[in-house]
């Protein structure tokens, strides 16, 4: 079997492509470098707010500590500061 041969069609050899071309692709290239550039300013928005996510929930761990020290229980409604307690338990039974 013989090898099929390829046909190309000819261009015309240049330095440079057109200045509509060049302008196009550096509007397409400047638009990807921002897009990189957001995202990579979000991302770091992100690491900062989940750093700071991290410390949130470190406080919430301590509060609950401290108000099962203190009362007995850190079930409690945040809108009023009633403590959730077990319909069999008050913290009567607890001392």
């Amino acid at each position: 079997m013989a090898k099929g041969k390829k046909t190309v069609d000819a261009v015309a050899k240049v330095d440079k492509i057109s200045e509509e071309h060049l302008a196009d692709l550096q509007q397409l290239v400047n638009a990807i470098n921002g897009m990189q550039f957001q995202i990579g300013k979000i991302e770091t928005q992100k690491h900062n707010l989940l750093h700071e996510f991290a410390k949130g929930q470190d406080k919430i761990k301590l509060m609950q500590e401290k108000m099962q020290k203190t009362y007995g229980s850190y079930d409690i409604n945040v809108m009023d500061g009633t403590i959730n307690w077990p319909e069999n338990k008050t913290k009567k039974d607890e001392e």
